[in-house]
């Protein structure tokens, strides 16, 4: 029966036409094997049935095929791009997929009078400037860190700095020139831009020399505290230069991204390095689906790089215009010279401009292909090691959200919790999971004063305020990819505008929502980015992760608010018992070493404080017990 299935698809074939298009293999079951692109259909499709040496991955997949569909398309980087967008939406068990969900960050520089600059995600638009995109949020977060130090631009909302009376703190550290309230004019701001903007571009060497110029007009002028500012801008660029050493010999060398492949145990990591205005901003590893375990044997490191470039840039987010590199450099040589030509040709076309394909490359760019594929080498190594238990927890965390760590290790969050006894004693607390563990040294809580009691919206306001007033001054290594926020849409509201207020990324925020019933295992991810919930289901080994997280901020809300409400009892009881004021209260709570001590404390221990008479300890006991 399958010799007269093959037979009867090879005189199929023989029909279709000699042009380009894509083809779609389906199985028994109707369930789609793979899709392909062709110059020729007729040729490409025929040439699956013609009994040639086949790769015993190819054989495989051939010997399910029940039937096949075909689109033709007016041209061959046409065919590309529907095989592209066909593979994403369908994701074939024979193809190679690069399922990469997140978003990549960019510097933003807003087309406000006074442009704002921040971290941003998502689709670009004409309205602003855009520079990147970057391979993860600690390289945007370290060069927003850059420009503010050095050219002190506005971080803050624009309906904040609209409604600002006088400077914030940030302009009290010299990390903002404060134009909202004038301190400079909007010509002056736009200098600062335009200096930023072409350190960004990697014109380096000539924002220092305009800076010196300045500074020398200002002294000859004699206005000696304004060339002592552009002083001390000169020197944070010139150390921000040294200490990112690769800047200084990449003068040049304009946006390039380097790609690695490499194999390892049967697992394959294609490391994307990425250079802007020539900084290496950072890598970002990929690994691909369906390999060994869909498909037989391991595809070739080429094959793997083709599926990448053509996944990864066109028609996603990275191929967003002038964003897209000009070079892209490759450890390993794209296999025909009509391949390449297509892709180029693609992306070409895509992006408006030549991008180029370099293998073999000198100087400082075998320097970069150097560190992407030692950097990949690392990247497999790391994922062999990261199974079982805590770790793969952590892993399918990373992979479900899209975090932009390097290797579970990395990973930090920081969950908050409101706990109260109908509005009395109202505690926040912030639990912390790093280093693949609870880090209970680094737990706070937070007491929360002056809010209606009950108002669990402005208890999290609150203690998100007081958290993260001064997260410019974070160190990287304390600063979480992930907050999560137990409660639901109306707490993970009030975290998205405290988070707007102080200019942070809305993608850290992860709200936990209870399920059905309260039971675990059933509640829902919320976002404060505009990204749908999510209800990953009780198997989920990320769930499980966030909720132990969960759980423990909810154990340590719990016993910090029964603490403090017992305190809080007790004093008001000792307030209330009659001969006792300030200074014999202050008594007891000097011997026994504070308000448990009073209340485990015997009558005849409470008699031996001055004061305390044996009638009156006998009324301290009784009211405490």
């Amino acid at each position: 029966m399958r010799n007269s299935l093959f037979e009867t698809l090879k005189q199929d074939i023989k029909r279709l036409p000699g042009l380009p298009g894509v083809y779609r293999f389906f199985d028994e079951a109707d369930q789609i094997l793979y899709v392909g692109k062709a110059r020729d259909l007729k040729k490409r499709v025929s040439s699956y049935f013609q009994r040639t040496a086949l790769s015993p991955r190819i054989e495989r997949m051939v010997g399910r095929i029940a039937r096949y569909e075909t689109t033709v398309t007016r041209t061959e980087s046409e065919a590309l791009i529907l095989e592209n967008n066909l593979i994403k939406e369908l994701a074939p068990p024979f193809n190679i997929l690069f399922r990469d969900d997140k978003s990549y960050p960019y510097v933003m520089l807003t087309g406000h009078q006074f442009p704002r600059l921040s971290s941003y995600r998502g689709k670009v638009d004409r309205r602003n400037r855009y520079f990147g995109p970057f391979p993860n949020s600690s390289a945007v977060r370290n060069s927003v860190q850059i420009l503010q130090k050095v050219f002190r631009l506005r971080t803050c909302e624009d309906t904040v700095f609209k409604n600002r009376t006088r400077p914030c703190l940030l302009h009290q550290i010299h990390r903002c020139s404060a134009p909202c309230v004038g301190m400079l004019t909007a010509g002056q701001y736009a200098s600062d831009v335009n200096q930023a903007t072409r350190f960004l571009e990697g014109d380096h060497g000539q924002v220092l020399s305009e800076l010196e110029r300045e500074m020398l007009l200002h002294s000859d002028a004699l206005d000696f505290e304004m060339a002592a500012v552009i002083r001390d801008r000169i020197a944070d660029l010139s150390s921000v230069l040294q200490q990112q050493s690769m800047d200084t010999v990449a003068d040049g060398e304009g946006d390039v991204d380097i790609l690695a492949a490499a194999e390892l145990e049967g697992m394959i990591c294609v490391n994307l390095a990425m250079v802007r205005g020539g900084r290496h901003l950072g890598d970002r590893t990929y690994f691909p689906k369906n390999l060994r375990s869909a498909a037989g044997e391991l595809p070739s490191s080429v094959e793997i790089l083709e599926a990448f470039i053509q996944q990864h840039y066109l028609d996603g987010e990275a191929s967003d215009t002038k964003l897209m590199p000009s070079v892209i450099v490759l450890s390993h040589a794209i296999s025909s010279g009509e391949e390449q030509s297509l892709l180029q040709d693609s992306l070409n076309a895509q992006a408006g401009k030549k991008i180029t394909f370099l293998h073999q490359p000198q100087g400082q760019r075998r320097h970069w292909l150097g560190m992407a594929e030692g950097n990949a080498k690392i990247a497999l190594a790391k994922r062999l090691v990261e199974t079982g238990g805590q770790l793969a927890k952590a892993r399918a965390l990373l992979d479900v959200l899209g975090l932009d760590v390097e290797g579970v290790e990395q990973l930090r969050v920081e969950c908050f919790d409101i706990s109260h006894t109908s509005g009395e004693a109202t505690q926040a607390s912030c639990v912390v999971y790093a280093k693949n563990e609870m880090q209970s040294s680094e737990y706070r809580r937070f007491n929360i004063n002056d809010i209606t009691p009950g108002d669990d919206y402005a208890a999290m306001r609150q203690v998100l305020q007081r958290r993260y007033a001064s997260y410019q001054e974070i160190p990287p290594d304390k600063m979480p990819q992930l907050i999560l926020i137990d409660g639901g849409k109306g707490q993970v509201e009030m975290a998205r505008q405290v988070f707007a207020e102080l200019g942070m990324d809305l993608g850290l925020i992860v709200g936990v929502a209870k399920g059905e019933a309260r039971k675990v295992g059933l509640e829902s991810l919320i976002f404060a980015d505009g990204r749908p919930s999510l209800d990953l289901g009780r198997e989920s080994a990320a769930l499980m992760l966030i909720a132990q997280i969960r759980d423990e901020a909810h154990r340590f809300a719990i016993t910090g608010m029964r603490a403090k409400r017992a305190k809080a009892r007790t004093v008001s009881r000792l307030e209330e018992i009659e001969g006792i004021g300030a200074k014999r209260r202050q008594a007891l709570l000097a011997r026994f070493g504070g308000l448990r001590g009073v209340s485990n404390a015997s009558m005849e221990e409470l008699a031996t404080v001055d004061g305390i008479s044996l009638t009156l300890a006998e009324q301290i006991y009784q009211q405490l017990h």
